[in-house]
């Protein structure tokens, strides 16, 4: 394998294929920039899979490479967050993800903003690319999202006629991902122990879709209501019969048998 692109060759066009690995291939290890991403990336995987809207087939994974061959030469990027609907064969295990070879292109691709050198705006043709050129112009992904999870601000890039458009929220800050039949937003506030902004899910009819600890509240909250109910209904049926008592004594009081009331009705 060569180890660069031909200059001459990068600069008037593009050969993409779509390769497997060879097996002796290392993919590198590509720390986290930050414990904060993981958090943001797994706070999104949850609200999908505890509302059921996980399957087999669908690839949902977080700083995970996605592969390409670009003249003649892999090409390696790992997203920290990325939407695959569906792919050719489950694995359990899977290291890397090659469109086309082993299932759908992505659907979405997210990067989260840090203290790096804004590499998720790169534009760069020649080897290696930079990642806007990779996910626009060789995969091909129809949304590129970039989160600044400090500020909150939330960048919806959606590819139109080969290019990225920036695309504007809806009246309620939201955007609709058609694929995943869901908007997505900016939401405010704390989950495991980080308090600030998050990515979060919200279904066709506007209602958010809960993380674990919200679903438990909220059955908790239900459970309380319920009890409550159910007291007030007794408290009802309390009074209801310490009121007939009260007239059966009155009535026996005035030398009236209720009995032959009730016989006469």
């Amino acid at each position: 394998m060569a180890t660069q692109l031909s200059a001459a060759k990068s600069s008037t066009e593009l050969v993409i294929s779509w390769e497997a690995l060879p097996d002796d291939f290392k993919l590198e290890d590509e720390p986290v920039e930050n414990t904060g991403q993981p958090i943001l990336a797994g706070a999104l995987r949850e609200s999908l899979e505890i509302n059921g809207l996980i399957q087999p087939q669908m690839l949902i994974a977080s700083n995970f490479g996605l592969c390409a061959t670009v003249n003649g030469q892999f090409i390696i990027k790992a997203p920290d967050w990325v939407y695959v609907p569906s792919v050719n064969k489950v694995v359990s295990n899977r290291k890397s993800y090659t469109p086309n070879l082993e299932g759908d292109i992505p659907t979405v691709v997210m990067e989260f903003l840090s203290d790096s050198d804004g590499g998720e705006y790169s534009a760069k043709r020649t080897y290696p690319p930079g990642k806007w050129f990779f996910y626009e112009q060789i995969l091909q992904v129809p949304i590129y999202i970039i989160f600044e999870p400090d500020g909150g601000l939330l960048e919806f890039h959606q590819l139109e006629n080969g290019r990225y458009e920036l695309k504007q929220p809806d009246e309620n800050g939201r955007h609709w991902i058609d694929t995943l039949g869901l908007f997505l937003g900016t939401w405010q506030g704390a989950k495991e122990a980080r308090t600030g902004y998050w990515l979060r899910w919200w279904d066709k009819a506007g209602n958010l879709l809960p993380w674990a600890v919200e679903q438990i509240e909220q059955e908790r909250q239900r459970a309380e209501q319920e009890r409550q109910r159910a007291e007030q209904e007794h408290q009802r049926a309390e009074q209801e019969r310490q009121q007939k008592d009260r007239l059966i004594a009155y009535l026996q009081s005035q030398g009236i048998d209720p009995n032959n009331l009730l016989m006469s009705e």
